[in-house]
């Protein structure tokens, strides 16, 4: 394209001091509203959970200009073509405050109690890998039927190629995101075009299940769903929390931020070694069309390190920290992440490219479709339901959130299957896109 038609495109603010006291600013709304005992904000708060307004507000943000995660070059349709600045908030929250939060909301957990919360939380987490898998080529094949050109193409410019990289994102993550766009040489001037569809759908969904949460009993009794083990653990961890309670001293909470950022320091750097070590010494891994490339992605390692290290934690004395209120400290780290997701998103782009956004919708309801018959036929719980989906989409970042949505406790198992996604995420999106190449009309 002639680079006179780009229209450059910037948000209202762009210093990300200001970003960042903005989205404090709507945590703070959030939090003073739904305790409110107003009966406006009481009624409005039965309806809406908080962590879906935290998550909203900022995209509202977003969508009004005001702020924005990146801005630059954009064409006529509205799409940004060439990226010249960029938010650091999302990459701080996500990069020192999550690792932060998995570690301060891990070292009081009773892993045997995680354990115990048996097959059904995996049986969830492969339903919904399931139905990634076999949900683009649904979709493809339907929307072939009546707009062929929307999923066609040849070459390069095949979509099917590009919708590759979507199935890397949903199973597994950005790592494996990005070994699908090199596996299955997308065009890259394209390829915009498939990130806007990445986060579009992936943030309805998101808030669906946000809302979802505050329906949770419903759902569940819907599902006749056992939630035993869960209660167990929730109610294990709020004993152990409440026998150890006391009142928090300047110095607790020094020692607790010490050991959480402690523990994102050597995260870092333990990430950084091992993905450097496997890059250059494993040919795997340094291969960027490899199955096994996602093992050289820093965040994997991250949060793998962090987590360990929480678990680890749990079974010394810092774990009475939680009496001072270390899952407390996370939580707020958690709801800082989620505005920051929440940014990401700009509501106008749902009408960008119509016919790519269906095919995601459709591709999106059959995931969810399938989880919810799983979920029946096992009485699965709302909870392993939301989880196993966010541990495929969205991965290591949002499958916390969403867990300790129900129960600060309940992050670590987020962490746990967003893992796999991880390790399974390449060779679930290789099928995915085979599947699709089969169905892709060739226009």
């Amino acid at each position: 394209m002639d680079t006179n038609q780009l229209i450059e495109v910037k948000p209202f603010f762009t210093d990300d001091t200001i970003v960042f006291g903005l989205l404090m600013l709507t945590l703070g709304f959030v939090f003073y509203t739904s305790t409110s005992e107003n009966g406006f904000w009481k009624k409005f708060y039965k309806y809406v959970p908080a962590l879906l307004m935290a998550y909203m507000l900022p995209a509202a943000l977003t969508t009004f200009g005001i702020i924005a995660p990146e801005w630059g070059l954009e064409n006529e349709q509205g799409s940004l073509v060439e990226a010249t600045g960029k938010s650091q908030a999302y990459y701080i929250a996500s990069r020192f405050m999550l690792p932060a939060a998995l570690v301060l909301m891990t070292i009081s957990i009773d892993l045997k109690a995680v354990f115990n919360l048996g097959w059904k939380a995996l049986a969830m987490f492969g339903t919904g890998t399931l139905g990634i898998i076999i949900g683009g080529p649904i979709a493809v094949f339907l929307i072939a039927l009546i707009s062929p050109e929307t999923v066609g193409g040849a070459g390069p410019d095949a979509v099917w190629r590009g919708l590759s990289t979507l199935a890397g994102s949903w199973i597994g993550g950005g790592a494996n995101q990005a070994a699908m766009l090199e596996i299955y040489e997308y065009n890259t001037a394209n390829y915009a075009g498939m990130v806007i569809v990445d986060i579009v759908v992936a943030n309805i969904w998101m808030a669906i299940l946000l809302l979802g949460i505050g329906k949770q009993e419903k759902i569940d009794k819907w599902l006749k769903a056992d939630n035993s083990s869960i209660e167990i653990l929730k109610e294990k961890v709020s004993s152990y929390a409440s026998s150890i309670s006391r009142n928090p001293t300047l110095a607790d909470f020094m020692v607790i931020l010490g050991i959480a950022f402690t523990i994102v320091g050597l995260s870092h750097f333990g990430a950084n070694e091992i993905s450097e070590f496997l890059k250059a010494n494993v040919e795997v891994v340094s291969d960027k069309k490899s199955a096994w490339s996602s093992f050289g992605s820093q965040f994997f390692w991250m949060i793998s390190i962090a987590t360990i290290l929480g678990i680890l934690l749990s079974f010394t004395k810092i774990k009475q920290y939680e009496g001072a209120g270390a899952s407390k400290i996370g939580s707020v780290f958690i709801y800082i992440l989620v505005a920051t997701i929440g940014m990401k998103m700009d509501l106008t782009k749902i009408v960008d490219n119509p016919g790519l956004i269906i095919v995601g919708l459709i591709w999106m309801a059959v995931h969810v479709g399938l989880l919810f018959l799983v979920a029946k036929l096992i009485r699965a719980p709302y909870f392993f339901l939301a989880v196993g989906s966010k541990a495929n989409i969205g991965g290591a970042a949002s499958a916390p959130v969403v867990a300790a949505a129900f129960h600060p406790s309940l992050a670590t198992v987020g962490v746990l299957l967003a893992v796999f996604g991880y390790v399974v995420g390449t060779y679930g999106a290789m099928l995915t896109a085979e599947l699709m190449r089969i169905v892709a009309p060739i226009t």
